[in-house]
């Protein structure tokens, strides 16, 4: 059995015999290396030896320059024929081909080139998870919700997130259903640190120290009003106090260890002084997700029932975004930008996303869209009633957001989402 024989100078201290077999999927005509076990010196020289064998080499027939030499004297070797033409059915008018310089069903004609050619992709990795926290020890289920839970902060809360990260989704964002008897017109329990987001906070990062943890800065479930912001006794919603407020929340999530902390209450100016209020408190690192066109929108509600946390009047119109308007999308997106966001979102996702597409060409910044407790649950319902394909809509709902721009997506599908895309790749 022919070799061919290696020699290098090296510097070892110890060497001792591998088998290139071990390692599994190495393709190698090198069967062993063998090599003389001798401590010596790392500054002593010593020769390296590699036998390279070329036993697995089989010769299975003529050598290429027979084949070569039969081809050219006309033996041909035999291939499977033409397939013939697919037969059209009967009653198809028989026609000249239309001439067409292109025809772009061809870059369609098959998976593997549907595949090839596909422009948007999605992954776990652009899930965000919403998941809903309560005091009590027991998950309890949310009626306009299906298959979406209060989950008890100590247990049930972390087993749902082991469930994502073995999925590949790693990044959740935190709401919690507040006591009543912690409520108050100015929402205080917002920024306690021994309430239940911090102390939430604290838990998963003792966990899962990798956990990517968004929270919610806004005041509608600490407030007795159920508003955003303080309401004035005529009930104007006040910017400038709330804002105060929002500055000492964000820093208590931070504080706890949030990793982005996320003001949904649409009041001006509330993007810098959360940016100024977590710099001077050393949290320059802890990121900003603004919710910057978030429109009072009915798609809204199943969430209202989750946290129990609709207003007791009125509605909220003064702060939220007309659904009507598209350019004040971008008033509020250059706003956020100059403020020091780190992240745009956009809210409802699959009724807006021509406001995706906006902020996506227009800013640099990092694009979110939040599909949802109304989406969701419409797809939900529809699949139950079996009037839709409930698999198949959710993931063309979430590509389509992909597709207008959103590098990142809250979506309550993300557990069932990840599921799926991992079993696709199995």
């Amino acid at each position: 059995m022919a070799s061919t024989l290696f020699n290098a100078s090296c510097s070892f201290p110890s060497i001792k015999v591998i088998d290139c077999k071990s390692y599994v999927g190495l393709r190698s005509n090198v069967s062993q290396v063998r090599v003389a076990s001798l401590p010596v010196a790392t500054s002593q020289r010593c020769s390296l030896v590699v036998r390279a064998s070329n036993g697995h080499a089989k010769k299975l027939g003529r050598s290429d320059a027979e084949c070569e030499a039969a081809v050219a004297a006309g033996d041909v070797p035999e291939a499977p024929p033409v397939p013939p033409k697919p037969a059209a059915p009967a009653g198809t008018p028989v026609i000249q081909p239309l001439n067409l310089n292109r025809r772009p069903r061809r870059n369609r004609a098959s998976p593997t080139v549907r595949a090839a050619f596909q422009e948007t992709d999605i992954s776990p990795a652009n899930f965000v998870y919403p998941l809903f926290i309560h005091e009590g020890e027991e998950d309890t289920p949310i009626g306009a919700m299906p298959g979406c839970y209060r989950l008890g902060w100590r247990h049930g809360l972390l087993q749902e997130v082991a469930k994502a990260r073995a999925v590949g989704v790693n990044s959740i964002v935190l709401f919690p259903k507040v006591p009543e008897a912690l409520k108050n017109p100015t929402g205080d329990e917002a920024y306690n640190d021994n309430g239940l987001v911090p102390r939430t906070i604290r838990l998963l990062k003792d966990k899962y120290p990798d956990l990517i943890i968004y929270t919610d800065v806004a005041l509608d479930p600490y407030s007795s009003d159920g508003h955003d912001g303080i309401v004035r006794e005529d009930g104007v919603i006040m910017n400038d106090e709330t804002v105060h407020q929002l500055c000492k929340q964000a820093v208590s999530q931070a504080r706890a260890g949030a990793d982005v902390v996320s003001p949904s209450d649409m009041m001006d100016g509330r993007v810098g002084a959360i940016r100024a209020a977590l710099d001077a408190e050393g949290f320059q690192n802890v990121s900003i997700m603004s919710y910057t066109a978030k429109y009072a929108s009915s798609f809204y509600g199943p969430f209202r029932e989750a946290l129990d946390s609709n207003p007791r009047f009125g509605d909220k119109k003064t702060y939220q975004m007309n659904p009507a308007n598209y350019r004040e999308a971008l008033i509020e997106a250059r706003e956020d930008e100059a403020e020091g966001a780190d992240i745009l979102l956009v809210k409802p996702g699959l009724p807006y996303l021509d406001i995706i597409r906006l902020l996506r060409d227009k800013s640099p910044l990092p694009i979110a869209a939040y599909q949802v407790s109304g989406e969701y649950s419409m797809i939900k319902a529809g699949g139950v009633l079996k009037m839709i394909d409930e698999e198949k809509v959710m993931m063309e709902s979430l590509m389509c957001l992909r597709r207008a721009g959103a590098d990142i997506i809250l979506t309550y599908f993300a557990l069932q989402a990840a599921t799926y895309l991992c079993n696709q790749k199995r």
